[in-house]
Parts: structure tokens; C-alpha cells; sequence
């Protein structure tokens, strides 16, 4: 799943497109602007000559000549940030509009490429577009407390439903707000329906949308590419593997569904344990039991989770049951 010369070209392109579009953004904003204000014209052709009359005084031997452009062009840069600014304009108003200021929407950066373009390779190679509509809808904008009960009450803890829910979404927020300066994880479990994975995915869109690459996997299509990577040894299998041990999230649905065998369980502690080591962050969710977890994949993954991850544990009514009963009621009404 790694890209084929086909995807990469299909990529570049699409950073082609976006620095076009930038040139035309600027270009019309520049024929309105000193359409409107012709001084402004004035004041950068005045920049221009009188750069290129002290670069000839300077090559001449004319000492002053430096001095003298330094004073003139600050005096004109003022003047334009002045009247930009009398006029309702940014400063930065003629600057590209980029989709990412880091790479300036090259797609690479000193070199290397950028984030930008690592999640956009991630995004095509394991098809998460529909991730992407996904999140349009599963987000912290569109949390509701409403399924969870304020009588339910977990007897470990005292809390109810809903203030178990409300606990877990400000653990949410707080992993996302040091996302950069604090290792951590998330490890969410409880019974099916109550949420796991729609916060997992309000988790996902806030660091998407701040730049970070984010990769999701259900358990069983996570154990496929591993998998190819451990059977079909190849440089794409290589590049698969690779994105999942470095990028910024991972994500991991539904961990027991899949077929659990000796490969699943040593294949789950060895990337876990290697995204620890390289302090990558990661988010697994499961309607397994603690006790079933370390069953079903050994004490030794079981320790490296709870010792490494924040356990949240949700409990309540399915919300997907919930969410049908009201549909239903609204039909017959």
C-alpha cells in the first residue's frame, strides 16, 4: 500500500495545482488593490528603481550608498504598511494563501517531506478519505451528552454515565492540548456502543486539522498489513510498516475482533512496544474486558498497556440503539 509512481505523481500534482491557485490569489489581489490605491503602485516602483540606482552608487565606491537605501526603503515600507492598513488591509495580505505554511505547499521541506505530504500519502494509500467525511460529522462540535444517563452509576467508581462521559471528553481535550509536549495514550474499552470510537475519531479530527498525521485502523485490516510486512517482504511493504510506527496517531478500532493467533499477539506487542520506545502516541479501543485483554493477548502486552495508557472505561445504554428508537419515534409521530 505504499505509493506507486502513479499516487506520487497524482500528489505532486495536486501541490502544482495548489501553488497556482496561490499565484492567482495573489495576482488578483494585487490589480484590485492598486487598482484602488495607485500609490501603492507608486511606492513599489519607486523600492525597485531606487534599489537598483544605489546598487550602481555602491558598485561605484559610493560608501553612503547602503546607508542611504536602508533609510529610503524602511521610510517606503512604512508608507505601504500604513496605507495598507488605513485601507482595512493585512500586512500579510499579499502573501500566498498556503494550505500549509511549513512546506509553503511544495510537499517537501529542506528535502524531506513534509507532514503535510505524509498524511496526504496516508489518506491515499489506505483509502481514509471516507475517514475524513467521517469526521465531518464525528466530532467534538457534534458530541452529545444527551445519550448518557445520569442514574447509571459504575459501582468502582461512583460516577455515573454521564459523568464518566464528561471525565473522558476533558481526557480527550487534555491529551489533544499536549499532544506536542507530553508523551501519551489512550486506551478506550466498555460495551459495544457507548462511544469508544467516536471519540477516538473527535480525537483524530482535531490533530488532523492542527497538522498531525493520524492513520486508522480497524484491529483486523491493521493485522493484514502486518501481515504482507512479515510474509511478502517488499520495499512497499517496508514503506507500509513504516508509516505505521511513525506517524503522530495511531489509531486502533475494535482490537479483538480480528482472528487472534500467536502472530496477532506478538505482532500487536511489537508495535505498541515500538511506538512507545519512539514516544509516538496511540489510540486503541475495545469491547474487551481487562481481564479478556490479558487473556487474549498475554500479560505482557496487557502490562505494557496499562502501565503506558490512560484507561477510560465507558459505560451505558447503546447510543446506536438509542439514536434508532428516536428515529423510529419521530416517524410515528
Amino acid at each position: 500500500m505504499a505509493l506507486s509512481n502513479t499516487q506520487y505523481n497524482a500528489l505532486m500534482r495536486r501541490y502544482e495545482a495548489k501553488q497556482l491557485e496561490n499565484q492567482r490569489i495573489v495576482l488578483e489581489r494585487i490589480n484590485t488593490v492598486y487598482e484602488a490605491l495607485p500609490r501603492l503602485a507608486e511606492i513599489n516602483d519607486a523600492i525597485a528603481s531606487l534599489s537598483v540606482s544605489q546598487a550602481k552608487k555602491l558598485i561605484d565606491g559610493d560608501e553612503t550608498a547602503l546607508p542611504q537605501l536602508h533609510d529610503s526603503l524602511k521610510a517606503l515600507t512604512q508608507e505601504k504598511r500604513q496605507l495598507l492598513s488605513d485601507h482595512g488591509y493585512q500586512e500579510d495580505y499579499f502573501d500566498p494563501p498556503y494550505g500549509c505554511p511549513d512546506c509553503k505547499d511544495t510537499g517537501y521541506i529542506g528535502g524531506r517531506k513534509c507532514h503535510c505530504f505524509e498524511q496526504a500519502a496516508i489518506d491515499l494509500v489506505y483509502t481514509q478519505s471516507n475517514l475524513r467525511r467521517i469526521l465531518d460529522v464525528e466530532n467534538f462540535q457534534h458530541f452529545s451528552f444527551a445519550y448518557y444517563s445520569d442514574e447509571q452509576t459504575n459501582p468502582a467508581t461512583g460516577l455515573s454515565s454521564l459523568a464518566t462521559a464528561k471525565r473522558a471528553v476533558q481526557g480527550c481535550k487534555e491529551f489533544i492540548k499536549t499532544f506536542d509536549t507530553e508523551f501519551r495514550n489512550l486506551f478506550f474499552y466498555g460495551d459495544t456502543g457507548i462511544g469508544k470510537t467516536y471519540l477516538s475519531n473527535c480525537v483524530a479530527k482535531e490533530l488532523l486539522d492542527s497538522g498531525h498525521s493520524v492513520i486508522y485502523f480497524t484491529a483486523a485490516s491493521l493485522f493484514a498489513v502486518f501481515g504482507k510486512n512479515t510474509f511478502g517482504k517488499s520495499p512497499e511493504a517496508d514503506e507500509d510498516y513504516r508509516r505505521i510506527l511513525d506517524c503522530d496517531l495511531l489509531i486502533i478500532d475494535d482490537l479483538g475482533t480480528e482472528l487472534s493467533n500467536t502472530f496477532t499477539v506478538s505482532q500487536l506487542f511489537l508495535c505498541l512496544n515500538e511506538r512507545i520506545l519512539r514516544q509516538k502516541s496511540t489510540i486503541i479501543s475495545t469491547n474487551l474486558t481487562l481481564g479478556q485483554l490479558a487473556e487474549t493477548y498475554s500479560e505482557r502486552t496487557f502490562s505494557r498497556i496499562s502501565s503506558s495508557y490512560t484507561m477510560i472505561k465507558l459505560f451505558g445504554n447503546d447510543i446506536r440503539i438509542q439514536k434508532k428508537l428516536n428515529r423510529q419515534s419521530c416517524q410515528d409521530v
